[in-house]
């Protein structure tokens, strides 16, 4: 039995351990250490301790931790750590909506969207709801309205992605930048495989993702409910039990 498996039939192991730290912070955290050091070393501690408080803070902000997912062909995972703040229905953006020869995409008729805010507390790094294909990775770039807002999803900068089964049932999701973010970093491109709850990119300091659920598709969440990416269970296309885990 491999290391990294876990369920609820008491097999594999888990421990506590420290987060690891995304490499796309590591640039950020370097830079600002060597800048805490020289001030240090300039006797300029009010500037001195400041920055060393900011290394620990960007350290914090893109760590990256395991997940555990719950497996199961009817599972929609969170792709986002944060507060549920908009259950709505509403149609799904031009960008998913429209098919563009790879898939058909998500129609134009109306969707449960369900959307989760990220505060600069939360891991940033997002995760697939579904396994399968990446069929489509959009970049529109917009305004850095509060991501809290309904209208962010059509004014702010934002990236939209559609996921789509071997049996062609499709999830797309949309990475929305906020008030401080500045970029999203996507870690993966159209044709790439996925798992539930594997990375598919980040966010920068605070933001949004929308996810919209399948047609005939309920969420078992409500508003006002905290996520985890990769682990909280959005909705379920069937009646399929939980089986098992795999750490990511």
């Amino acid at each position: 039995m491999p290391a990294n498996l876990t369920d609820n039939r008491g097999r594999g192991e888990a421990s506590w351990q420290w987060p690891s730290v995304h490499p796309e912070g590591r640039k950020f955290a370097l830079i600002a250490a060597a800048a805490s050091l020289g001030a240090a070393l300039m006797a300029w501690e009010t500037i001195a301790w400041p920055l060393a408080v900011l290394v620990l803070g960007i350290l914090a902000f893109f760590r990256d931790p395991a997940r555990v997912t719950p497996q199961g062909d009817n599972l929609i995972v969170a792709p986002a750590d944060g507060l549920i703040t908009l259950i709505k229905r509403v149609a799904p953006p031009p960008e998913l909506a429209k098919g563009d020869g790879t898939s058909p995409g998500l129609g134009d008729a109306p969707l449960t969207r369900i959307s989760i805010f990220m505060s600069v507390f939360d891991v940033h790094i997002n995760r697939s709801p579904i396994s399968g294909t990446v069929r489509r990775v959009a970049y529109i770039p917009g305004r850095f309205l509060n991501a809290d807002l309904d209208k962010a999803s059509d004014e702010n900068e934002r990236q939209h992605w559609l996921v789509e089964r071997g049996d062609g049932v499709a999830i797309g999701f949309t990475q929305i930048a906020g008030l401080v973010a500045r970029r999203i970093v996507p870690f993966l491109k159209p044709g790439d495989p996925v798992v539930s709850g594997g990375r598919v990119g980040l966010i920068r300091f605070g933001s949004r993702v929308d996810v919209f659920l399948p047609e005939g598709t309920e969420p078992v969440v409500l508003i006002g409910q905290k996520t985890i990416a990769g682990e909280t269970v959005l909705a379920q296309l069937g009646d399929q039990p939980l089986i098992e885990g795999r750490r990511q």
